[in-house]
């Protein structure tokens, strides 16, 4: 299973630049089966600033993934993604 991060948008201060939410999207694909999740985590401003001109997405995405429980997360899609593969119920008629 391969999980892909991005950044979908950044919502900034216009006087400095400050980014203040991060709006983000985890991907996880294992073949033709996949499973994924979208979310927001805010920032406040910290000892340390990056220009908005200057962010990187993979800096972003290392920002976020600070905020979020990545193990869980990714665990929870693989557990997706298996009963995807090994579906428990299923819905139809027998004709």
């Amino acid at each position: 299973m391969k999980t892909t991060y991005t950044i979908a948008q950044l919502d900034r201060q216009t006087a400095d630049g400050l980014v203040t939410t991060a709006h983000w999207r985890a991907d996880a694909i294992d073949g033709e089966h996949s499973a994924g999740a979208y979310g927001s985590v805010g920032f406040e401003r910290g000892d340390t600033f990056t220009a908005y001109e200057s962010l990187t997405e993979s800096q972003v995405i290392a920002w976020v993934k600070e905020k979020l429980d990545v193990e869980a997360m990714e665990t929870s899609f693989a557990a997706q993604i298996e009963a995807k593969k090994n579906p428990v119920a299923a819905v139809g008629v027998p004709w």
